[in-house]
C-alpha cells in the first residue's frame, strides 16, 4: 500500500533518454526515417502522440498508402517507392492481403520493434524544447499521458514528421501556411481567394452486410437529412462505399487546420452521422436495409497545414518538366491534386488533378530546415509550395523523402556534421549511394560500390531467355480501346513483328510504333511508325516490319489502335519490365483518358496508357524476328535494380526449373554478406488497407533458392522470400573461390528473375 500526505507541490516522473537521433511524429514519414537510421547503427528515438503508429495509414484514419503508382493509373510504370516503405507494404502483403487495417497497424510496430537501435514512445506528446543557440535544438520535452510521465531527450540531430510540424514551430524554424501567389514561382495552378488557400481534413466509416434488418437512429448533432441533400457530393454516394473511397467527406480549408482541427472533425461527425442516416431513412437506398454503421473514425485525417522552409523550396514546374536535381534522394508521382477549401460544401469539383508525364526528383535541400541547423523535415511538411505540396503530401512520397533523411542523419551523426553539409560534394554522393545499396530508388542514379566483390568476378549463367516469342496461349481481347505492348529494345534496328488477330468483319486495322519524348519516362507521346493493314475476316497472322533504327537502348511501345471489329491474342506469360497497357482511365485519378491543360496552367496534355490490374491486362501474343535479348546477364551489374530504359534484369530460360548463377574469383573471397535483388513487380500499387490483392507475393519474385560454396556445400537457403531485397548475412565470415546461387521457379509459367547480386567483404 501506498500512504501520502498532503504535500504543498508533486510534479510527474521524469525520464531522460540521450541518443543520436529524435524523430518526432510516428507516422509513415517517421518510421521509414526512424528505421533507417536505426538500422546505421544511430541511437534513435521515435515520439509519436498517438497510441498506433501510422498515421492517416493507422486503423484510427484508415487511409492507403499511395505515392507515384497513383492505383496504376498514371503513366508512372515500375514507379513503387523502394527501400524501407517497399519492405513494409510488400510484407503486409504477405500477412494481410485482404487490407485489414488493425493488420496492418501490427505489420507497422513489428518493423519498428526489432530494431535494437530504436526505442519507441506512444502516447506521448513533444510540447516544448530547448535551444543552445537561435539555430540549434538541444533538448526536447514531451509527456505520455498513459503513463505520467515527462520525457527529455537530447540528440545530436532532430526530424520533424508530426505532420503539423510541432517540433519545427516550437524551434522557430520558418514555414508557411496557406498558398503562395502564382507570381512567387510562376505557378499556374495557384488557386484564387474562390478556391481557397488549405486542404481540408476527411473522416471516414466502414458499414457492413448484417444478414438481417438494421434499425438506424441517428444521434441528435447529426446533419438532418434535408441538409445532406444540399451537398453536392452526396448524390455519388451508395452503401457500398466505405472507407478512403469517401476521401471527398473534406472540410476546413477555410479554418486553422491546427488550432481548429477539433471544430473541424465535429462538423465531419456531423456529417458522417446525418450521411448515414440518409442512406438508412431517406428511403432511397432500399439495398441498406441490412447493413450497420460498423466504424467511424475518431480523428480526421489531416491534409495540409504548415510547410517549412529548406535551402530549396519545390514548386510546380519542378515536378511538370520533372527536374532531374543533382541532389536528389527520392522520388514522387502522384498527381498535382488540389481541393477547393470549402471541400464538400463546395459547388467546385472535389478536387483537380493534372498529372505529369512521369516521375519527379525530390531535392534533399528540400528535407531540412534552412534556419535551424541541426533539424531534418519529413512528410508532408517538406519544403515545397502549396501546389507542389499537392503532390508531395501523399503517404508513399512522404516515406521515400523521409528514408533520405533517416539515412542523412546516420551520417551527420558518424561524421559530426549538420544537414546542410550533405547537400553537395562527396558526402551527397556518399548519401545516394548508401540509400541505392538499400533498395531505395532515385531517378537516374546508377550504384555503384568500390567494396562490391562482383566487380571482379565472373558470372555464369546456367540460362538466359531470348525472347523468340510471346506464346498466345490465352483469349482474344476485342479492341474496344486501344491496346499497347510495352517492350524494352536495343540500340540499332527493329526486328519485325508478327501477331495474331481476328476479323470479326472485314476492316482497315492501324498499328503504331510510339516512344516518349522524355528519357525515363512512359508517355507514349511520338509516333515513330505508322501503318494501316487491310484485315479480312477470320484468324489470320499479321507481320509488321518498320525497318526502324534506334540510337540507343530504350522502351516502345507497340500500338493496336481501337478497333472493336479486331481482336488481338493474348498470352499468360509473364516477363520483367514487359506490360501491357491500355489507352483509357480510372476514374479515382483522372477524368478521362487524354489530359487536356487548361489555358495558361503550366500542365501537359497528353494521352493516358495505363495497365490493368491482375489477373486481367495479359501481355498481347508477339513473335520476333530476330529475337529479343533483353534479359542478358550483364544487367546483374549495371547498377539498376527495375526496370528504366531497359528490363535491367537477367532472366533464367522458360525451360529450366533449377537455374543456377555462379559467381567466381581466381582466388578465395572473404564474404559476411550478400544482397540479392529480385522482381517485386514495382508496377503494382501495394495499397496497404481496404483494396484487396490477388496474391500474396508477387508473381516473379523467387521465394527459394540456396547458395552454394566452393566446395559444393549449401550454406544457406531460404524457403519463403518475399521482398524485393533478400539480405543473406553470415555471422562469422566465410572463404570461398565461388558462390553458387540455385534458384526455384516461383511457377511452372515463370521464369527466374534476378536485378543483381552484390557481395561484400563485411
Amino acid at each position: 500500500m501506498i500512504i501520502k500526505s498532503v504535500e504543498a507541490f508533486r510534479d510527474f516522473q521524469e525520464e531522460i533518454w540521450k541518443g543520436d537521433f529524435l524523430v518526432v511524429g510516428g507516422g509513415m514519414a517517421g518510421v521509414c526515417a526512424a528505421i533507417t537510421a536505426a538500422r546505421q547503427g544511430c541511437q534513435t528515438a521515435l515520439v509519436q502522440d498517438r497510441p498506433v503508429l501510422g498515421g492517416n495509414a493507422s486503423s484510427e484514419v484508415r487511409l492507403w498508402i499511395l505515392g507515384a503508382t497513383s492505383h496504376m493509373s498514371n503513366n508512372n510504370r515500375w514507379s513503387r517507392e523502394g527501400g524501407v516503405l517497399d519492405e513494409i507494404l510488400l510484407e503486409n502483403l504477405y500477412r494481410n492481403p485482404e487490407g485489414n487495417p488493425h493488420l496492418f497497424d501490427a505489420v507497422i510496430l513489428d518493423f519498428v520493434k526489432r530494431e535494437k537501435n530504436l526505442r519507441l514512445y506512444l502516447n506521448t506528446v513533444v510540447y516544448g524544447l530547448e535551444k543552445k543557440a537561435m539555430d540549434r535544438i538541444s533538448e526536447v520535452v514531451a509527456f505520455c499521458s498513459q503513463n505520467s510521465t515527462r520525457y527529455r531527450f537530447f540528440a545530436t540531430q532532430y526530424c520533424d514528421a508530426s505532420g503539423d510540424g510541432a517540433l519545427g514551430f516550437l524551434s522557430g524554424a520558418a514555414f508557411r501556411m496557406g498558398a503562395e501567389a502564382k507570381e512567387e514561382f510562376g505557378e499556374g495552378l495557384a488557386p484564387d481567394a474562390s478556391f481557397g488557400e488549405l486542404l481540408g481534413h476527411s473522416l471516414y466509416f466502414y458499414s457492413k452486410e448484417t444478414g438481417f434488418p438494421v434499425i438506424y437512429k441517428a444521434p441528435d448533432f447529426a446533419c438532418k437529412i434535408e441538409e445532406i441533400e444540399k451537398i453536392a457530393r452526396f448524390r455519388e454516394i451508395t452503401p457500398k462505399d466505405f472507407g478512403c473511397r469517401l476521401w471527398w467527406i473534406e472540410y476546413g480549408g477555410r479554418l486553422d487546420t491546427v488550432h481548429e482541427t477539433e471544430d473541424i472533425k465535429w462538423k465531419l461527425w456531423q456529417v458522417v452521422y446525418g450521411l448515414w442516416n440518409y442512406i438508412k431513412n431517406s428511403g432511397k437506398y432500399p439495398e441498406a436495409a441490412n447493413m450497420t454503421l460498423e466504424w467511424v473514425g475518431h480523428i480526421p485525417g489531416k491534409r495540409e497545414s504548415r510547410r517549412f522552409e529548406g535551402d530549396y523550396m519545390l514548386h510546380q514546374s519542378d515536378l511538370v518538366q520533372q527536374r532531374c536535381f543533382e541532389d536528389r534522394v527520392a522520388h514522387g508521382g502522384w498527381s498535382l491534386d488540389l481541393h477547393p477549401a470549402d471541400g464538400l460544401f463546395s459547388e467546385k469539383a472535389p478536387c483537380q488533378q493534372y498529372h505529369s508525364k512521369g516521375i519527379f526528383s525530390i531535392p534533399y535541400r528540400s528535407l531540412y530546415s534552412r534556419s535551424i541547423s541541426n533539424l531534418f523535415l519529413a512528410g508532408r511538411i517538406i519544403s515545397a509550395s502549396h501546389v507542389a505540396f499537392s503532390s508531395t503530401r501523399v503517404m508513399a512520397t512522404c516515406a521515400a523523402a523521409a528514408q533520405s533523411v533517416g539515412m542523412a542523419a546516420s551520417i551527420c551523426v558518424r561524421k559530426g556534421i549538420d544537414p546542410r553539409a550533405l547537400s553537395t560534394g562527396q558526402e551527397l554522393r556518399e548519401l545516394q549511394s548508401s540509400l541505392a545499396s538499400t533498395g531505395h530508388f532515385i531517378p537516374s542514379f546508377k550504384l555503384e560500390e568500390t567494396d562490391d566483390l562482383v566487380r571482379k568476378a565472373k558470372i555464369h549463367a546456367s540460362s538466359e531467355w531470348i525472347v523468340g516469342e510471346i506464346f498466345g496461349d490465352r483469349e482474344f481481347y476485342t479492341l474496344e480501346t486501344s491496346r499497347a505492348q510495352l517492350l524494352p529494345f536495343q540500340k540499332g534496328v527493329l526486328p519485325s513483328f508478327e501477331i495474331e488477330i481476328e476479323g470479326l468483319s472485314p476492316t482497315i486495322f492501324t498499328f503504331e510504333i510510339r516512344s516518349s519524348s522524355r528519357t525515363e519516362s512512359f508517355t507514349p507521346d511520338m509516333v515513330l511508325w505508322k501503318k494501316e493493314i487491310m484485315i479480312k475476316e477470320g484468324i489470320q497472322r499479321i507481320k509488321v516490319d518498320s525497318q526502324l533504327s534506334l540510337d540507343e537502348p530504350q522502351y516502345l511501345f507497340l500500338c493496336l489502335i481501337r478497333n472493336p471489329e479486331v481482336r488481338v491474342r493474348t498470352s499468360s506469360i509473364m516477363l520483367p519490365g514487359v506490360l501491357s497497357v491500355f489507352h483509357k482511365f480510372n476514374r479515382a485519378v483522372a477524368k478521362q483518358s487524354t489530359q487536356t491543360a487548361p489555358e495558361g496552367s503550366g500542365i501537359e496534355s497528353f494521352e493516358m496508357w495505363i495497365p490493368e490490374r491482375r489477373p486481367g491486362g495479359a501481355n498481347i501474343a508477339i513473335q520476333f524476328s530476330p529475337p529479343l535479348k533483353p534479359f542478358e546477364l550483364r544487367h546483374l551489374t549495371n547498377g539498376l535494380f527495375r526496370p528504366v530504359k531497359g528490363s535491367n534484369a537477367w532472366c533464367s530460360g522458360m525451360q529450366e526449373d533449377s537455374p543456377v548463377l555462379t559467381y567466381s574469383w581466381e582466388v578465395a573471397q572473404k564474404i559476411s554478406k550478400v544482397a540479392l535483388h529480385f522482381d517485386a513487380d514495382f508496377d503494382h500499387a501495394l495499397e496497404s488497407v481496404l483494396m484487396t490483392h490477388p496474391e500474396r507475393c508477387m508473381p516473379l519474385c523467387v521465394s527459394s533458392f540456396k547458395v552454394i560454396d566452393d566446395q559444393g556445400v549449401t550454406i544457406y537457403a531460404c524457403q519463403e522470400n518475399h521482398q524485393a531485397v533478400h539480405w543473406v548475412v553470415w555471422e562469422s565470415p566465410i572463404m570461398t573461390r565461388s558462390l553458387k546461387f540455385v534458384f526455384d521457379r516461383p511457377s511452372p509459367n515463370r521464369p527466374v528473375v534476378v536485378y543483381g547480386i552484390r557481395v561484400f567483404e563485411k
